[in-house]
């Protein structure tokens, strides 16, 4: 997202310096200043010399929203930025379904291994993760772990369940052959789900955009 902050001419007091008025550390032309909590919603601030007009953010995690802002933007107008965005973001969790959790992941994978693979699967953990920006989760089968990006924590129930159901397969064929393709479709709203995916930009029309990993990443 991008909001453009309305012309001003900062005092030379207010260049370079964070919402609380503190001149951030690091490299002058990129950096991070003190972080600022609120409603369970922490803000990071990053001021950059090479951004001229636009105020970007973006939520790394549940927990996090990192805002890129210029260098010379005023203090009392980038903080009336933040809380617009802070209040956009803490909006959107709110409607979030109720599976953004590790343990509801633990619970959806149980019931899928039931009805779809003969209670058959085990594994060691699944849980979200906020390291996978270009796919839709992993899996290590040596080592029974499950990742699934955090970015998937508010998609439709059907999808995160495909996604589960692809990591799942996983465990019996570590590889996207057709032995493995066969098991991912035993899931009946798969075609549906990949191309919701698809939209996301997180798998594209022929080999799934996720990672069989030996690491447990």
């Amino acid at each position: 997202m991008a909001i453009r902050p309305s012309k001003s001419t900062p005092s030379p007091s207010q260049k370079g310096r964070s919402p609380r008025g503190k001149r951030a550390a690091g490299p002058p032309d990129e950096s991070p200043e003190g972080a600022e909590a609120s409603d369970a919603l922490e803000v990071r601030i990053v001021r950059s010399a090479r951004r001229k007009k636009t105020v970007n953010a973006r939520l790394l995690n549940w927990y996090t929203l990192e805002v890129r802002a210029p260098a010379d933007i005023p203090d009392d107008q980038l903080e009336g930025i933040v809380q617009q965005l802070k209040a956009r973001i803490l909006q959107g969790r709110q409607s979030l379904r109720d599976f953004a959790s590790d343990a509801s992941l633990q619970q959806r994978a149980e019931r899928l291994n039931r009805e779809l693979f003969d209670n058959a699967l085990r594994w060691r953990s699944i849980r979200f993760v906020s390291n996978q920006e270009r796919r839709f989760g992993s899996c290590s089968p040596t080592r029974g772990t499950i990742r699934i990006s955090h970015r998937l924590a508010g998609v439709p129930a059907f999808v995160l369940d495909y996604v589960i159901v692809h990591e799942l397969a996983h465990l019996l064929q570590a590889n996207h052959s057709r032995a493995f393709w066969e098991l991912v479709y035993r899931y009946p709203k798969t075609e549906r789900a990949r191309g919701y995916l698809m939209a996301m930009g997180l798998e594209d029309d022929g080999v799934a955009d996720d990672g069989i990993a030996e690491d447990g990443g």
